[in-house]
C-alpha cells in the first residue's frame, strides 16, 4: 500500500511541480516516465524498505526486493539515460530535414541522478514514516 501511495503522490506531485514551473495546468506529467522525483525509484525503495522493516533486512523478501529495485534503477539510470540521448539526437535530425512538425517525440523519457536520489529519498522516508507510525 504504501508503494502504491508513494507512486501516486509521486505522479502528482509532478503535475502541480511542472504545472507552476511551465505556469500551465500539465495533467500528462501524472502518466510520464521522467522528471522529479523518479516515481519508478520512489515505488520500489518504498517496497524494498517497507519488506526490510516489517520481515527484517536479512530475509529473503527484502533480497528479492532488493535485487529487483536494483535492476529498475540501473535501467532507469542507464538504459533509459541512451534512449533519452536517442531521442534528442533524433528530434535535432528531425528538425534539420524540418520533419519535426510531422514526428513527436516524447520529452522526458530518463531520470537525471538528482531525480532518482529524490526518489530514493522520497521511498525510504515514507516506508520508514508508515513503520513508525503503524
Amino acid at each position: 500500500i504504501v508503494a502504491v501511495a508513494v507512486q501516486l503522490a509521486s505522479q502528482l506531485f509532478k503535475v502541480v511541480f511542472y504545472s507552476l514551473k511551465e505556469r500551465r495546468f500539465r495533467p500528462d506529467y501524472f502518466i510520464s516516465t521522467g522528471g522529479m522525483p523518479s516515481a519508478h525509484t520512489a515505488f520500489v525503495t518504498a517496497l524494498t524498505v517497507s519488506l526490510g522493516l516489517h520481515h527484517g533486512f536479512a530475509s529473503e523478501f527484502f533480497a528479492v526486493a532488493f535485487v529487483f529495485s536494483v535492476i529498475i534503477v540501473y535501467d532507469l539510470v542507464r538504459v533509459r539515460g541512451a534512449v533519452h540521448a536517442h531521442t534528442r539526437i533524433l528530434a535535432m535530425l528531425l528538425e534539420q530535414i524540418q520533419l519535426r512538425q510531422k514526428v513527436v517525440l516524447p520529452h522526458l523519457v530518463a531520470h537525471t541522478l538528482p531525480e532518482i536520489i529524490a526518489g530514493l529519498l522520497v521511498g525510504a522516508a515514507a516506508a520508514a514514516a508508515v513503520y513508525c507510525l503503524i
